[in-house]
């Protein structure tokens, strides 16, 4: 009994512990230049305090036990000492004020190092001390969560294996190229998962495009325990037969499929619940994105809801927050003749995102791999993304963040002109003619087209389309196409028309679009 008594006490007084979430961690980096956001958990009423550097704040914990401290934004500084105190104190030690960046998607964003090109050298070289690593479970909730189980790492051969490749290789082309300080990664991402899961519910709601996805997982949550009801005896009929089977050296007869879990990872909002809600009182810098795969099928939603998750991702962090995103790679065979394609399609809704503000796209059709949708080189993923932030984040104007992206289609004779950013030097990679390009007239039908490059712009024909409608670049799964800028960088997929897209619901009428292509940037 006396024993049972110590244990509660003991209980009580941890439970009474001023408590921090698990973003706040030893070797941690707090954001340069915005304001430093402290909170957690401690007895109600209690009186926190919190001091950084010279800074100092304090707060009362409320009634629910929890408490914030805002300090002021801090420059940047090597390792200093976070302490947080009340009925207990925390010192967190090699607490640096540097960049972070939230480092998201499925599972290109996931690829470990190890896993990545020359990765025995990539290892053994990331002795890095002012890189730190953080790396969020995968989970998922009903609710938003408040708190993560992690702790922040420093970049040594030993920590950086698992690690995201992608964000590793983006973190140390910023800090080669831009400034050389601390610079935090927060890793959130899951293998497999669509847009939808990690956008918060209202936003979803928002968009009419995604009310049969909505309704179907709402279908799949409501009919939970039912289905595992009638399952059960699915279940336990099929190991009848099956240990019968056996008995008889006879093949088992196939399982029963178990009814979709409502915890499963595809749910809308599940992972942002999980794996973002826990981050966002956490000051950042920005975000980078590779994700796409898992909505291919879907590429005409996905037009509406993934703008929505960079919107809701800005509010939701209370700032516009710059958003650098890969675009899908190559990949499946070559396309020998001008068609349809989902990745196609989904490449120009990632493609028209670029109407947000703040967001850079990575072009990686030159790079991927036809026979592995988890091409190697996440080297050269890392450092276009790169490209992006070191221009419009850290004052790099020199830098080229991007190959040629559409910006205006006009109709010229028998020809469409094509103008794009980001175009100076254009070429054809390895001097070849130009391909990649078709082009139609009212009949939509797609032929491969004839280019060439005039100063800034491309002009496409076709000597048997005497009045062209549409161009279209790179539309394929794994297109071969070759038209590149003075930096090397490959030209973005595009279409100029307006024409149903084959992986909307129903298919809608339209015309071609001779006048301006749709990408802002």
């Amino acid at each position: 009994m006396r024993s049972l008594l110590v244990l509660s006490l003991i209980s009580a007084a941890a439970l009474a512990d001023v408590r921090l979430p698990g973003i706040f961690s030893d070797d941690m980096v707090v954001q340069e230049g915005q304001p430093l956001v402290v909170w957690g958990w401690a007895e109600p009423g209690e009186k926190v305090t919190v001091e950084f550097d010279e800074g100092k704040g304090g707060a009362i914990t409320g009634k629910n036990g929890r408490w914030r401290v805002q300090l002021k934004a801090f420059d940047y500084r090597a390792a200093r000492k976070l302490v947080v105190a009340g009925k207990n104190r925390i010192e967190l030690s090699g607490v640096c004020v540097g960049e972070v960046w939230v480092c998201s998607g499925q599972s290109n964003m996931q690829w470990p190092v190890r896993a990545s090109a020359n990765a025995p050298n990539e290892i053994a070289e990331a002795h890095h001390p002012r890189i730190r690593l953080f790396s969020v479970p995968r989970r998922t909730a009903d609710k938003p969560l408040d708190d993560v189980k992690a702790r922040w790492q420093v970049c040594t051969p030993a920590t950086i294996p698992n690690f995201s490749a992608v964000a590793y290789y983006f973190a140390r082309a910023v800090r080669e190229q831009g400034p050389g300080v601390p610079f935090g990664l927060i890793h959130t991402s899951w293998g497999g998962t669509p847009a939808e899961s990690w956008v918060r519910r209202a936003a979803l709601d928002a968009l009419p495009a995604m009310a049969p996805t909505l309704k179907f997982w709402d279908g799949v949550v409501a009919g939970g325990p039912a289905a595992q009801r009638a399952f059960q005896p699915k279940l336990a009929t099929w190991k009848k037969k099956a240990a019968a089977a056996k008995k008889l050296e006879l093949p088992a007869p196939r399982r029963p499929r178990p009814p979709l879990n409502p915890r499963h990872p595809h749910r809308p909002s599940s992972l942002y619940h999980a794996m973002i809600a826990p981050l966002t009182p956490f000051p950042v810098r920005g975000v980078i994105w590779y994700q796409g795969e898992s909505n291919a099928g879907r590429a005409a939603q996905y037009r509406t809801l993934f703008p929505a998750l960079i919107r809701d991702w800005r509010a939701a962090w209370g700032r516009e927050l710059p958003f650098y995103f890969v675009q899908l790679a190559n990949f499946r065979a070559a396309q020998r003749d001008p068609g349809e394609s989902a990745w196609a399609e989904l490449r120009e809704a990632q493609r028209l995102a670029l109407r947000e503000p703040k967001t850079g796209m990575a072009v990686i059709l030159d790079i991927g791999n036809a026979s592995n949708i988890h091409p190697k080189n996440k080297q050269d993923v890392g450092r276009r993304l790169a490209q992006w932030a070191l221009r419009d984040v850290y004052g790099k104007k020199e830098v080229v963040p991007s190959g040629p992206l559409l910006t205006h289609s006009h109709i010229r004779d028998r020809t469409i002109v094509l103008t794009f950013r980001h175009a100076g030097g254009l070429a054809a990679r390895g001097g070849d003619p130009l391909t990649g390009f078709t082009i139609a007239g009212a009949d939509r039908k797609w032929r491969w087209a004839h280019a060439r490059i005039e100063g800034g712009t491309v002009v496409v024909s076709h000597p048997r389309i005497a009045e062209p409608a549409a161009v279209r670049y790179a539309w394929a799964d794994n297109p071969r196409c070759n038209l590149i800028n003075g930096a090397g960088l490959p030209a973005s997929s595009f279409r100029t028309d307006d024409w149903a897209w084959t992986t909307a619901p129903a298919p809608a009428k339209g015309k071609a679009s001779g006048q301006k292509a749709n990408g802002r940037r």
